[in-house]
């Protein structure tokens, strides 16, 4: 029940239930794909405490959420009457998109429901790669086979699992599709590839046409391509055959066509494009592997937010299932240690305790692959420390590529990771060039942002940012991270009781006039100013929460009651590390104090702001 309220808030901001085509989820995000994404209020859900970020990429309206996404989820499908993991399906399409967000909406839809095991199974067959280099298991031991099979089957019947998935992202029935997958792997079907394997092996034949026989367990290409066939056929089959006979002819049709014609056409067709897919990207990764490495560990982060990675993901897949080991997954480790580098250099300099306990919380998460609060809650907003997370993936990813590294599992790129780049024959040098760009990646970022990372705002009274401010325009006073008014550690400020507004968590130790006008009130410990534009705009500064009881010790004021300001004049000056020595949270709230004489306040900067540049914005009634 406790996500009920966020389900509800989600659902008015996407449009409601009826703006709604399908919903999946992955590790972190809820993914929506509208009927009109002019009716979603990105914005406004930014805004909202339980959520990370929102990110509208390939096709798809994407609610970054955190590792609580699954229960999200389950609240929002319950509120909008959504059964399993998609919208029921209609003839009613969203809008179009481009080709290449078809290609990722339609990856991250079939994968994203089994991304959890899919991790799991990989992380898995590492951890008995380890088990079996360290001594602690053999390879005949009951113990490992037991463990070895579950960690295999996955990939094992990967058909069936994807003919599930595929099937009901394609519209279609997911257990015709499912079973379309089973016969790809079916003891017959496999017993025919071995022997056609065997010299001199008798050709076999479906009506006087030659089968050519593929080993299809672990393959992924074929049975996508195969769904969507069937999904096709099965819709034409529902349109067109009676309701009596539809429930039984339109699976029989799709089965008796769509596996015979897998096997014939569709299956070696696939096959081959696998084949060549993995040859191709392993011809281009052996031209220059530590330039390779350098350009994923750079730009990998940034396609994890816009939601494009996923688009990388199969041929991760196809690339173990056709060559046995891939060498993109190492080269992605760094990118992911690179940003949590960043968050821990972020916790250990910051003495805002908001701050510090989220990027705490975000290297935890991110050790085991989950990057967006590090991204989206510390680094991002700090802009260098995000810079320098990528400048430290591309030379921890560039040593991976240099020495070779590869994956022999599938999994994403987390601490466990390392167990999964166990060579099958040992461990040798590119096991440990893995590990050394992981550990450069983590490190570099880390000293780069203890050094650079968090920059001092630029002195506010001769900055050339502070811009004009229209006489319905709030600037903001202040460097820092924005808030929500409603995420203030404080009951008054945050239900919104002295007003509307936002709050700052400052990174500099200055307060400026937001606009023209005079100062109506200072209060005696001079911790908070009290402002009235020359439009009629009250606004209350209040630095920090219980700052009052510090008696107006840090704080230096530089303006008297009836004082007139101009946008960029110092009003006060406070001691920043003072106040966080003393035990008292820096979010400091600016409260337009008379909303009640405006339709709307809206905050229009963005999560991190500027001293000088907007930040409220009021309409008039």
């Amino acid at each position: 029940m406790e996500y009920q309220a966020l389900a509800k808030d989600i659902l008015g901001h996407i449009g409601g239930k009826e703006n709604i085509v399908s919903l999946v989820h992955c590790a972190t995000r809820l993914r929506f794909k509208l009927k009109d994404k002019h009716k979603a209020d990105g914005e406004g859900l930014k805004k909202h405490p339980g959520v990370i970020m929102v990110v509208e990429s390939g096709g798809q309206f994407q609610v970054v959420i955190g590792n609580h996404v699954h229960d999200v989820w389950q609240a929002v499908c319950q509120e909008a009457g959504l059964s399993d993991d998609a919208a029921p399906v209609t003839e009613e399409k969203g809008e179009k998109t481009s080709l290449g967000g078809q290609l990722i909406d339609i990856v991250s839809g079939i994968f994203t429901p089994f991304i959890g095991v899919l991790a799991a199974s990989g992380i898995l067959k590492g951890l008995l790669a380890l088990a079996v280099v360290c001594g602690w298991l053999t390879t005949d031991s009951g113990t490992y086979k037991i463990w070895f099979a579950t960690s295999d089957a996955l990939f094992f019947f990967f058909p069936l699992v994807l003919g599930y998935t595929a099937g009901k992202k394609f519209g279609g029935s997911p257990f015709i599709t499912m079973v379309i997958g089973g016969a790809l792997v079916h003891p017959t079907m496999i017993q025919a590839f071995e022997a056609s394997q065997q010299a001199g092996a008798a050709a076999n034949a479906f009506l006087g046409i030659p089968v050519i026989w593929f080993n299809y367990s672990t393959s992924v290409i074929p049975i996508i391509l195969a769904a969507w066939v069937s999904c096709w056929l099965e819709k034409q089959g529902n349109k067109r055959l009676p309701s009596a006979m539809k429930n039984f002819f339109t699976p029989l049709i799709c089965l008796g066509v769509t596996v015979p014609l897998t096997f014939l056409v569709i299956g070696p067709v696939a096959t081959w494009l696998s084949q060549m897919l993995a040859n191709s990207y392993q011809w281009i990764y052996v031209l220059a592997p530590w330039l390779a490495g350098a350009a994923m560990g750079a730009v990998w982060q940034v396609c994890v937010i816009f939601g494009l990675h996923w688009g990388l993901v199969p041929l991760m897949i196809n690339n173990l299932a056709v060559l046995g080991h891939d060498s993109m997954l190492p080269m992605l480790l760094p990118a992911v240690m690179g940003q949590v580098g960043a968050a821990l250099g972020v916790f250990l300099r910051t003495r805002d305790t908001r701050l510090k306990m989220l990027a705490g919380s975000s290297v935890t998460a991110g050790i085991f692959g989950i990057t967006e609060p590090a991204v989206y809650g510390v680094n991002l907003p700090l802009r260098r420390p995000f810079i320098f997370g990528c400048v430290a993936g591309a030379v921890g990813g560039a040593i991976v590529g240099f020495f070779d590294t590869h994956v022999y599992s599938f999994g994403f790129g987390n601490i466990f990771t390392i167990a999964q780049m166990i060579p099958p024959t040992g461990v040798d040098a590119t096991l440990w060039g893995g590990i050394a760009g992981m550990v450069v990646a983590l490190v570099l970022s880390c000293v780069l942002t203890l050094i650079a990372g968090m920059p001092a705002c630029p002195s506010p009274v001769s900055s050339p940012a502070v811009v004009n401010a229209g006489e319905d325009m709030v600037l903001s006073p202040m460097c820092g991270t924005v808030l929500a008014l409603d995420q203030v550690p404080d009951a008054t400020f945050a239900s919104g009781l002295l007003g509307q507004g936002a709050a700052i968590i400052p990174v500099d130790n200055k307060v400026i006039a937001p606009f023209a006008g005079e100062v109506a009130s200072i209060f005696a410990t001079k911790h908070a100013i009290g402002l009235l534009s020359d439009s009629g705009i009250e606004v209350l500064i209040h630095v920090g929460i219980d700052t009052v009881k510090l008696d107006g010790k840090p704080f230096t004021t530089h303006v008297k009651v009836g004082d007139k300001v101009q946008p960029g004049d110092l009003l006060l000056e406070f001691d920043r590390q003072a106040i966080l020595d003393a035990g008292y949270d820096l979010a400091t709230p600016i409260i337009i104090s008379n909303s009640d004489d405006y339709r709307d306040v809206a905050t229009v900067a963005a999560t991190a702001v500027q001293a000088g540049a907007p930040l409220l914005c009021v309409s008039h009634q």
